[in-house]
């Protein structure tokens, strides 16, 4: 079901970030939500994932469905390993072979997989981030500014993987870089 987002408002204080916001995500593609730092892309998908609750407006579409993210952080369990992070979301357990396959896609090579991700450096956990909400096969996906902190080389890859992988799926993808809204294209603005 396409998720319908309408007159969508939200504040903090007298700092009105979103004003009476309606747009769909629709079923099976990617949204692309494009805008400058401080316009209220964060907060649109905190309101999508739950973890905020709008002051004025409605959600269809949402209630009930799968959801994975990636955040500006990794928001990463520091205690597993990068292969432990993956196992942990998944629906159904994947064989080790299958998600290796993954971590070579996106330049990641088999001695990260049992090592803690508080011992990898930033753009192995951001790619762990990427690989958990990509493997986990969920109804909708939510990126925000998902290859933050990657270097040119291994973001070119890794948005090649995700445009791959994403493929068919309903997904808010967040940005404000030009480069990546027109990859993924249909660009929504954020004002």
């Amino acid at each position: 079901m396409t998720i319908k987002i309408r007159k969508l408002s939200k504040s903090y204080g007298d700092n009105l970030v979103l004003d009476n916001i309606s747009f769909d995500i629709e079923k099976g593609k990617v949204t692309t939500l494009m805008g400058k730092s401080g316009c209220g892309k964060t907060t649109l998908a905190h309101i999508l994932l739950g973890i905020l609750k709008p002051d004025m407006g409605n959600i269809e579409g949402i209630s009930g469905k799968s959801i994975a993210a990636v955040f500006q952080e990794d928001r990463l369990c520091e205690h597993l390993s990068a292969i432990g992070n993956i196992q942990f979301v998944l629906k159904t357990q994947k064989k080790p072979s299958e998600v290796i396959e993954h971590f070579k896609q996106v330049d990641l090579s088999q001695d990260i997989l049992n090592k803690q991700v508080k011992n990898l450096s930033g753009g192995q956990r951001r790619r762990v981030a990427i690989l958990r909400a990509i493997i986990a096969d969920r109804d909708f996906i939510c990126l925000d500014e998902p290859f933050k902190g990657l270097d040119k080389a291994t973001k070119q890859k890794t948005m090649l993987y995700v445009k791959k992988y994403i493929e068919g799926k309903t997904v808010l993808f967040i940005t404000h870089d030009e480069q990546e809204a027109n990859f993924f294209g249909n660009i929504r603005n954020l004002t």
